[in-house]
């Protein structure tokens, strides 16, 4: 089934303990494209400048990511600089540059109208809110937000959470939309404005889904070497995203609980590389292989 995802596609510089980049591929809809290209095609809707590498792009489309609605204009590509510590769960922003990304009005391809799966990444709520009032139905919406919109756009967001299926956050943000200090109280009431799914992102702690009333836990898979998380929590999403798109039928808690499992996958092979490198050389046999690491790590007997 369609793919398609609207965001931001960014030239990130990045510094952490083990090293650093400049001016490397990210943005939200890349890493989120690029998780998702191992599943399905993926349809792209953003901004960048005419200094945009064309190398760049070349990498995408030899992911099977559409670049239709991925528009070039005159100026600059978004630009961000963060530097990380040994936390490596907190990211210090030295410096953020919207450039062309500031006047982003999605706008999508006649194509893109009818995807029956769409990620409203972390954008303005009131951009999300249009987008969908471009779709043509879709099957399934998930979205994401920050802090930042949280705090400055509540209201716009409260409305777009309405209109989506998934919400995807991570807690501190869940916690500060909610104005809960208890993570299930949170989730609760977040719910209870409309989405019917909630993941929460807890970076190396791992994830939570609350679907109703069931809860589903999984852990981060223990890694000997990170070397940066940026756009482990798009990647994630991109592997929930998916592998959601290519199951058939009602989206199931069943199915869910396996997305949100290769969603770990997906991120935890982010964040062995800088950038997007380290999914220049994955392989689906290598996604099927820490899956079922996922699978060894939960196990445990049932009470006789």
């Amino acid at each position: 089934m369609s793919l398609c995802v609207v965001g931001s596609v960014a030239l990130d510089t990045v510094k952490t303990p083990f090293g650093e980049v400049n001016e490397a591929l990210g943005g939200s809809a890349t890493f989120f494209s690029t998780a998702a290209s191992f599943f399905t095609e993926v349809q792209l809707v953003a901004v960048v400048g005419d200094d945009f590498p064309p190398e760049h792009l070349a990498f995408l489309k030899s992911r099977g990511v559409h670049l239709d609605g991925l528009q070039q204009v005159p100026g600059r590509t978004f630009r961000w600089r963060g530097e990380y510590g040994y936390p490596l769960n907190e990211a210090k922003t030295l410096d953020t540059q919207l450039n062309v990304f500031a006047a982003f009005r999605p706008a999508l391809p006649a194509a893109y109208r009818d995807a029956e799966f769409v990620f409203l990444a972390n954008i303005d709520p009131a951009l999300q809110s249009d987008v969908l009032r471009q779709m043509n139905r879709p099957k399934f919406v998930a979205c994401d937000t920050m802090n930042f919109w949280i705090a400055g756009k509540r209201t716009a967001l409260v409305r777009t959470l309405a209109q989506v299926d998934l919400v995807v956050i991570n807690d501190g943000e869940a916690r500060q939309l909610a104005e809960e200090a208890n993570l299930v109280r949170a989730a609760a009431r977040i719910l209870s404005w409309g989405p019917k799914i909630l993941v929460v992102k807890r970076g190396e702690y791992g994830a939570l889904m609350f679907n109703g009333k069931t809860i589903f836990a999984a852990p981060a898979y223990p890694l000997e070497n990170v070397f940066d998380p940026t756009g482990a929590g798009d990647s994630f999403a991109g592997g929930m995203m998916g592998y959601l798109s290519t199951q058939q039928g009602a989206v199931t808690d069943a199915m869910l609980r396996r997305a949100v499992i290769y969603g770990s996958v997906m991120a935890s092979y982010n964040v062995e590389a800088f950038s997007l490198d380290r999914m220049r050389s994955l392989t689906e046999e290598a996604i099927t292989a820490r899956y079922r690491d996922f699978q060894a790590l939960m196990a445990f007997d049932p009470l006789a």
